[in-house]
């Protein structure tokens, strides 16, 4: 079980009140599915790279979708970045996100330089 991340029952227990209730068959353990969509994140990883002890990948991936179109995951951080009970506030940064190794040097549109405005050799 080392490398992995899991959510506290506590964690889950104040997330809980975000999520979109329940229609039909009852949904697989949100904890765990969760914990593996932060470990898939976290880690920069592709969704079928994701270990098994989270269960199924496509579960991760679907749920990730779903609930990104439903904007649960924004209605999360809203709530995150709300200053605390003592007026403390949590900040969110970005420092562990990962670029794929090309982000910096491609621009959109071709290469950077423009013409020379020297003459042209003959």
């Amino acid at each position: 079980m080392s490398g992995q991340f899991w959510l506290s029952d506590e964690q889950v227990e104040w997330l809980r009140p975000h999520f979109p209730k329940p229609r039909g068959k009852p949904r697989v353990d949100d904890r765990r599915v969760l914990s593996g969509i932060l470990f898939v994140l976290r880690n920069g990883l592709r969704w079928q790279d994701a270990p098994a002890v989270y269960g199924p990948h496509k579960t991760l991936y679907n749920r990730f979708a779903r609930w990104s179109r439903l904007g649960v995951f924004a209605r999360i951080f809203r709530d995150l970045a709300k200053p605390g009970a003592e007026g403390n506030t949590i900040m969110i940064d970005s420092t562990h996100l990962k670029a794929h190794r090309t982000a910096a040097s491609l621009r959109k549109g071709g290469s950077a330089r423009g013409r020379s405005a020297a003459p042209r050799a003959a």
